[in-house]
């Protein structure tokens, strides 16, 4: 069965679950807007995803997540509650192809689905990151992961 025959036919199952694992998640702005905002965002991002699969191409998907990055991030949302919603997409998207697939397909079928959602994901991440860089933003504040990285004065010129 073709991937996205797959998904589609799985299409309500996913998204119950995707909206259940995020409402789990008590991921702040999605719990504020509300169920019908969330609910509607998780099946934008499905038929973005499934119709990626279908034509091999990426474009729609790039514009919808450089899009969606700009709004959350003015909406004052966390890049982790955005990549929550992928996430979750993402986990209940391969909780059907695993079980459903056969093993000479899922390889395939896994490699499509990581690499549209992975792009995805990435998108939104590259675009937070440019937007942060405007302005100073907690949650992306990188410079404690970099302390320490330049030689101390002594070491510089010692050799080995």
């Amino acid at each position: 069965m073709k991937l996205e025959t797959l998904l589609r036919e799985s299409e309500d199952s996913i998204l119950d679950e995707a909206f259940s694992d995020l409402q789990r998640s008590h991921v702040h702005h999605y719990e504020k807007a509300g169920e019908k905002f969330t609910r509607e965002r998780l099946t934008t991002l499905f038929d973005l995803v499934v119709t990626a699969i279908r034509t091999r191409s990426l474009a729609d998907l790039s514009t919808y997540a450089d899009r969606i990055a700009t709004e959350r991030f003015d909406a004052g949302f966390d890049i982790s509650e955005v990549q929550m919603a992928f996430n979750s997409l993402e986990e209940a998207m391969w909780r059907r192809v695993v079980a459903a697939e056969p093993p000479s397909e899922l390889a395939q079928a896994i490699g499509l689905l990581s690499t549209v959602l992975g792009f995805g994901k990435d998108t939104v991440a590259r675009k937070y990151v440019s937007l942060a860089s405007e302005k100073h933003v907690p949650s992306l504040d990188l410079k404690a992961l970099f302390a320490g990285t330049e030689p101390s004065a002594g070491t510089a010129n010692e050799s080995t």
